[in-house]
């Protein structure tokens, strides 16, 4: 074992340990400690997990004197090994600790927010709740969530609003990251859940990135990856994506896929698989319907066609399909480059074709990761505190809804299953139209985050909406509130989470939170309580009395579902660094990986979805998805190409697509208050291609505008490899990097220029295609 305290920043991914496939991983424990402190001054380590990317790094909080003063890996956790990213290692806990924290609730008095106490604070919102209820009833309310809370709170959320309230008006910012992730699992097997698990990386012998700049978005991942290739049988690696990243450099084959075309990419690797005979045609049989559709669909496809749309080399398409269609145990991932794009859903399902098509899949080192984003996305769509049903139930079949209302003590009338759940980009157009007239707005930061960002403003700041912001930090979206609740953040709070291979973590309260501020459960049940929602028989909807009784309660739901906890406690999870689920009562092994058996989620008494069509969106429904008779078989499902919404054009002539920076997370609530990270990454910046800059007589640092048809913003350029034809900006600077005053001089938020626009099946928003133009921002400094 080793340990390191180095500069994460200088050296983001820290020293490599190689390893042959089906090796270890080795230990190394990093540690960053508040200056002058040593781990001896400690007065004690608390045990929790990163929440700053969607790996869910096992790690301990040092506490002194009452507070937050580092963190240091934990060595006996199998998804990190002891190892942490530069966010994990110092905004962590540097986050929590500024100065501007929020510590006493704020209530609108004319154009400006004053404390308030509690009392004042909800009962101005239990107020404005009820009267809603009274007047127009529960579509009037709406509540929008994140990837950053804990399982227990967002249970504690899905009962309120969909048995408490009785609202179909709920998602998280979950659908701006990874509701691609869930809609391609469930329309593939019939169920979310990640067949793989991390592990693999250790047993691959050829590694499949789409659209997945794992470099940047889960460091210590990548760490595992550097130490594979590094060692005596390397996997060999197919990164596609229109940037050369520190991934791309590192790859076999890179294919620089022009932003928008992922699907006819993804068609032309199926079309050389089937073309080839690299298929299973005994698992096909066996475990699968669909094939001769899939064959259908891709046989237009040849590398040559796919090529001139994909703006990639044809031999690179053929030596990538045969890597996959050759390759012993092929390991997938994907994440936002295919997500944010085009035909999300129907580019992620042909990843899970292709392991299908070759029976490779729920065995070591052979299957797939569709990718979260954020740490605690996988429980949002587990709990159902967006569009999904606790448990990974089914909108459409009533026994399941049955379920949870005997759960609840509710009336199954009271669950609103009388139409589709509502996803964030239409639960905003509706508060835009004025029919959401209260939103609830938690861990989030919309403001800077959704598409087309003048226009969320101003819904968000109409007079006709009431808007209850419930944060760590006054965010821009909190500016516009007309209640700010402030709330406990990481280690200041007890709860669980889960990551993207389903490895559970408790996260412990270390310190407490600052001034007035409560934990997100705390703020929930004292709704629930102060609007009085009960079950059918009087009592109360939620008795619960802390994070415990919150989890049994989840454990309950979960029973007999595809993810179910009733096997992990609280007491194992102290025990043990991390459990995957499924870990089902009496069991004290988990499930690594889903599917070994090829029996697959799809009974249609069991399944998450009937799935739905991957170019219109419609749904199949009960009756047609019964005929299909998949009875546990993998569905291949595709659809034909269509193309980016917002192809260029004369006027806009080159594609825009956004993405993250390695040293920050999302609008940078917490790593822009963290020094090391600002300095890093301190302001917005545009990439470019050397012939574009040329075209446009553009040098390296040169002060550009990127302007697309709904806005703008103004940054310096930087020179790199990426595809020509393609702007990059990434996503995480909101108004307030702008300097004072200057707000409309020069905009940083790279959402300005984005599309609405979403996937037809995920509704998961078209970040990574907008046609903008690029000239030289005249008079800007």
């Amino acid at each position: 074992m080793t340990r390191e305290q180095s500069d994460r920043v200088k050296d983001v991914w820290g020293s490599r340990s190689p390893f042959d496939r089906g090796g270890q991983w080795d230990v190394r424990v990093d540690v960053a400690l508040a200056e002058g402190l040593s781990e001896a001054d400690v007065d004690g380590w608390v045990r929790s997990a990163c929440v700053l990317c969607s790996n869910g790094c096992g790690c301990d909080i040092a506490v002194k004197d009452g507070r937050m003063v580092g963190i240091r890996g934990r060595a006996d956790d199998a998804v990190n090994r002891g190892r942490l990213g530069p966010k994990g290692l110092y905004a962590s806990w540097q986050g929590m600790s500024a100065p501007d924290r929020l510590t006493t609730p704020l209530i609108r008095a004319g154009d400006d927010l004053v404390p308030a106490s509690w009392d004042d604070a909800m009962d101005r919102i239990v107020q404005r709740s009820r009267a809603l209820l009274e007047e127009t009833g529960p579509l009037s309310h709406a509540f929008y969530t994140s990837g950053q809370l804990f399982i227990e709170e967002y249970y504690a959320l899905a009962v309120v609003g969909k048995a408490g309230v009785g609202t179909p008006h709920m998602d998280g910012n979950t659908r701006l990251c990874t509701a691609t992730a869930a809609s391609s699992l469930k329309e593939s097997f019939g169920a979310d859940g990640q067949p793989a698990c991390y592990d693999d990386i250790d047993e691959c012998d050829a590694l499949f990135l789409y659209g997945h700049n794992m470099a940047a978005t889960q460091t210590v991942l990548w760490s595992r990856v550097l130490d594979r290739l590094e060692g005596p049988r390397p996997p060999r690696l197919v990164v596609v994506d229109p940037r050369e990243t520190p991934v791309a450099r590192r790859a076999d084959v890179h294919l620089p896929v022009r932003p928008g075309t992922n699907l006819a990419l993804m068609l032309a690797l199926v079309r050389e698989v089937l073309e080839n005979g690299w298929t299973d045609d005994d698992f096909i049989a066996a475990h699968t319907i669909g094939v001769d559709e899939l064959r259908a669909h891709a046989s237009e496809w040849t590398p040559e066609r796919a090529a001139d749309v994909c703006g990639v080399d044809a031999r690179d398409i053929r030596k990538a399909a045969r890597l996959f269609g050759t390759a012993e145990r092929p390991l997938s991932t994907v994440l936002q480059g295919v997500y944010q794009s085009s035909q999300a859903t129907a580019s992620a399902c042909q990843v899970n074709n292709l392991h299908l098509l070759r029976g490779k899949i729920g065995h070591p080192g052979a299957g797939l990761l569709q990718m979260n984003g954020q740490p605690t996305a996988q429980n949002n769509r587990e709990c159902g505190a967006d569009g999904d049903l606790p448990g990974f139930r089914n909108w459409e079949n009533g026994e399941h809804i049955a379920e949870l209302a005997e759960l609840w003590g509710v009336d199954p009338l009271k669950i609103p299953h009388w139409a589709d759940p509502t996803h964030a980009m239409q639960l905003f157009r509706f508060a835009e139209q004025g029919s959401i007239r209260f939103l609830w707005i938690s861990a989030t930061n919309p403001a800077v985050s959704l598409p087309q960002l003048a226009r969320i403003r101003d819904m968000l700041a109409s007079d006709g909406l009431f808007l209850v912001v419930q944060d760590l930090y006054l965010t821009e979206t909190a500016e516009l509130a007309d209640v700010v609740l402030p709330a406990a953040g990481w280690g200041e709070k007890t709860g669980t989470f889960t990551n993207a291979e389903r490895t559970v973590h408790l996260s412990e309260k270390a310190v407490d939170p600052p001034g007035e501020a409560r934990p997100d459960l705390d703020i929930f049940l004292d709704y629930a309580q102060r609007m009085d929602f009960r079950r059918d028989d009087g009592s109360p909807l939620l008795e619960w009395t802390g994070p415990e009784d919150a989890y049994r309660a989840w454990q309950e739901c979960s029973r007999g579902r595809p993810c179910d906890y009733t096997g992990i406690s609280y007491d194992d999870l102290r025990r043990e660094s991390g459990i995957r689920w499924p870990r089902r009562a009496g069991e004290s092994r988990s499930t690594d990986r889903l599917y070994a058996d090829g029996v697959f989620s799809s009974r249609a008494d069991y399944c998450e979805t009937f799935g739905h069509d991957l170019l219109t969106g419609a749904a199949v429904g009960a009756e047609a998805f019964k005929a299909l008779r998949p009875d546990g078989r993998a569905l291949l499902k595709s659809a034909p190409y269509a193309g980016p919404h917002e192809p260029p054009d004369d006027e806009y002539p080159l594609r825009f697509t956004t993405g993250r920076s390695v040293f920050h997370f999302h609008t940078r609530t917490k790593t822009g208050r963290t020094p090391e990270l600002v300095e890093a990454a301190p302001s917005v910046w545009v990439e470019l291609a050397a012939s574009d800059a040329a075209a446009r007589d553009l040098a390296n640092g040169d002060v550009v505008e990127v302007r697309s048809r709904r806005g703008r913003i103004v940054a310096p350029v930087r020179l790199t490899d990426i595809a020509p034809g393609t702007v990059f900006a990434p996503f995480h600077y909101g108004y307030w990097d702008a300097p004072e005053g200057a707000e409309q001089r020069h905009p940083t938020a790279a959402n300005e220029l984005t599309i609405t626009e979403w996937d037809a099946v995920s509704k998961q928003p078209v970040f990574k295609t907008a046609a903008v133009q690029v000239v030289r921002a005249g008079g800007v400094s």
